[in-house]
């Protein structure tokens, strides 16, 4: 039955959606209960281009989730990206009100909106919306790294924000489909940014550090730095197009190259050696005799691409925050399906100049089974994760204290998302 406790991240993926449905507990803490991955319809670069066949596919990737859990879904909150995206960073400065005397007075709520609605006064284009404004520092009397400025005293107060906007038409696009599969909507997020909830530890977030998600269609990349986004951004080509080049340099269909590349595909060379250089059948095709092709040869041709990839998203990075990048400190966190494949972290590795390079994989959260405890479910459980507020807000409870030793969050992460004014329509 449905549980005002529960909470569902749908992520919607050119190739492969996938749920993750969380429950709240008297104590407050939050357990994953069920998780599905269903086959995609209907979508394009992570866009929806036809509703009714998005519609059919995101229905069936919910009732699998259902069933395992046991659980009625009634709304779901719906993680995006790709193209779609654009961000840009602002900033935005008021008084702060004289008391009676004239002195220095005192940061008050009042002044912080005013300064975020100042910062975020901008003309965008017609076709755009807005879904997160995230302050990424507070500034009083040129005094910087105020996380919360309130009861600061001063004259002036700044404000740097991270703003996040999307295409009307696409969430039009995500509303609609929604409706149609019969599930309420409590809202969209960057999948980037779930992610950030799901696979960062706390000094990754200060030190700076790069979220690489690996799409099919796409490759979507977040930069973090001192505690907030900084950069946001989109490489227009994903792990669909390694699986061509498979399919057209060895003559053999979509579906047999997507089956070698899960099944034998490593993109680092170094990695294979005489031993593992197996013999890969593939199937006679027109009536051709079936063939043998190496593993190394396929290594070949995975790594050429992957490395384009990396190296696509490395030059938006250094394009959007040319001034910033010397100083991340954190790491190269992968996620997304690619982020599975053999040679994947030396490459970033080699790409990038650096060893701070690992997997993001989402924390332990309970479970019967822990099968969402892999980086394509980064986005899934990162939804749920950073929307846990909603079930206060549905049950009308205040924060509970998380029992001694429960790792589900951290303070940090606690303090970015206080931060994340989100925009849910």
């Amino acid at each position: 039955m449905a549980d005002d406790r529960i909470i569902v991240g749908l992520d919607i993926g050119t190739s492969v959606i996938r749920v993750a449905i969380g429950e709240v507990d008297d104590d407050g803490v939050l357990h994953i209960v069920a998780t599905s991955a269903q086959k995609s319809a209907g979508l394009r670069n992570g866009v929806i281009v036809n509703i009714e066949d998005a519609k059919d596919a995101i229905k069936q990737a919910i009732e699998a989730a259902e069933n395992k859990g046991g659980i009625l879904v009634n709304s779901v909150i719906v993680s995006i990206g790709g193209s779609q995206i654009e961000s840009q960073n602002s900033r935005g400065v008021v008084p702060i009100r004289s008391n009676a005397k004239g002195g220095t007075s005192a940061v008050t709520r009042e002044d912080i909106e005013k300064v975020i609605e100042i910062a975020t006064a901008i003309n965008f284009p017609a076709d755009r919306e807005k879904i997160h404004v995230i302050p990424q520092d507070y500034i009083v009397d040129g005094v910087a790294h105020i996380p919360d400025p309130i009861n600061c005293l001063g004259y002036k107060l700044e404000s740097k924000v991270h703003i996040v906007t999307a295409s009307k038409t696409i969430i039009q696009n995500v509303k609609t489909t929604m409706t149609r599969a019969g599930y309420g909507l409590d809202g969209v997020m960057l999948k980037t940014l779930a992610e950030t909830q799901a696979v960062t530890h706390e000094d990754e977030l200060e030190l700076g550090s790069i979220i690489i998600d690996f799409g099919a269609g796409t490759t979507d990349v977040l930069v973090l730095y001192e505690g907030a986004p900084i950069s946001t951004c989109s490489i227009p080509v994903g792990g669909n197009l390694v699986t061509n080049d498979i399919a057209v340099v060895n003559g053999v269909p979509f579906a047999t190259a997507e089956k070698i590349k899960l099944e034998y595909g490593c993109c680092y060379p170094q990695m294979i050696t005489r031993d593992n250089d197996v013999d890969i059948c593939l199937p006679g095709v027109g009536g051709q005799p079936p063939g043998l092709v190496k593993k190394s040869e396929i290594t070949e041709i995975i790594t050429a691409r992957m490395t384009q990839i990396l190296t696509m998203a490395k030059q938006a990075i250094i394009k959007n925050t040319a001034d910033i990048i010397k100083d991340l400190s954190g790491n190269i966190i992968l996620t997304g399906g690619a982020a599975n494949m053999e040679g994947v972290v030396p490459l970033t590795g080699e790409v990038f100049h650096t060893r701070a390079v690992r997997v993001g994989i989402p924390e332990s959260l309970g479970g019967l089974e822990e099968e969402y405890r892999r980086p394509e479910y980064s986005a899934a459980i990162g939804l749920v994760v950073a929307n846990k507020g909603i079930v206060a807000a549905r049950t009308g409870r205040k924060k509970s204290k998380r029992p001694a030793g429960s790792n589900n969050g951290d303070e940090n992460k606690e303090g970015f998302l206080k931060r994340l004014r989100k925009l849910f329509f």
